[in-house]
């Protein structure tokens, strides 16, 4: 009885074979014998490791991409020709799909290379490089080399529910604290819009007021008018921006607001 012998990275398929049947079992090989790649540029590849399965997920559509257009012939090994382009994916699909806030090409850029270099060196010196050691080994800027490395925290964002490292609360904790800077945002906000609805006048006269900080008496004489009228003018303004914003207040608890 004939025995049909296996298929590996280092064999031919046999002769005889349909010829599609022949080059699927030689891809499924090529596969098989180097997931151990495809997870070594995984790893590489990967700062988080709750990212890591979803990055060698793509890191096997790469190695079945390479196993589809390698040419044996050629004479280059699979795993040389092959690593290029697990990279790729990987190194494609944290750049399009692992960014919240994405920063620019160019700092992604140091970042890669600022992170393969450390690696290096942590080998090399049995420690982790400072950023100092690693921008003079990079012959870069220092604080390119902080500003890359700060990049990072824009993939991953803290939790607003994540405790602080002193065990105080959180940044949650900190955004409804009495006093913060934020406590006013939203009047403040409704302000500059009142105040965007007023005319090139009035909205100029506020700014030398309470911007500048000029006296009433200063404004008048700058702009021809008597002290009285600066006054007035300024009472008037203010009254109406009151009574929009209390109709606007009103509105919204009642749920009337456009």
């Amino acid at each position: 009885m004939h025995q049909t012998r296996p298929f590996d990275a280092r064999t031919r398929p046999p002769a005889g074979a349909p010829e599609g049947s022949i080059r699927q079992s030689f891809q499924d090989s090529l596969v098989l014998d180097h997931l151990n790649l495809a997870k070594s540029i995984a790893a590489r590849y990967s700062a988080h490791t709750h990212d890591l399965d979803d990055v060698r997920q793509v890191a096997y559509m790469g190695l079945i991409k390479a196993s589809r257009g390698y040419d044996e012939a050629k004479g280059v090994s699979f795993p040389a020709y092959a690593a290029p382009t697990i990279a790729g994916e990987v190194k494609r699909y944290l750049r399009d799909h692992c960014w919240v806030v994405r920063p620019p090409r160019t700092i992604q850029d140091v970042r890669r290379q600022v992170l393969a270099r450390t690696e290096e060196m942590t080998q090399t010196l049995q420690r982790t490089p400072s950023p100092e050691e690693v921008a003079e080994d990079l012959c870069l800027e220092l604080s390119q080399v902080r500003e890359a490395l700060m990049a990072g925290t824009s993939k991953r964002p803290d939790s607003l529910d994540a405790p602080a490292s002193d065990g105080r609360d959180g940044l949650q904790g900190s955004l409804s604290a009495f006093g913060c800077p934020t406590d006013r945002l939203e009047d403040v906000l409704a302000l500059r819009n009142a105040i965007r609805g007023l005319n090139a006048e009035d909205r100029h006269l506020l700014y030398r007021r309470y911007f500048r900080e000029e006296t009433q008496s200063t404004i008048a004489e700058a702009l021809g008018m008597s002290q009285m009228q600066v006054s007035r003018k300024l009472s008037k303004i203010l009254v109406s921006l009151q009574t929009q914003l209390l109709d606007e207040e009103a509105q919204s608890q009642d749920g009337t607001a456009p």
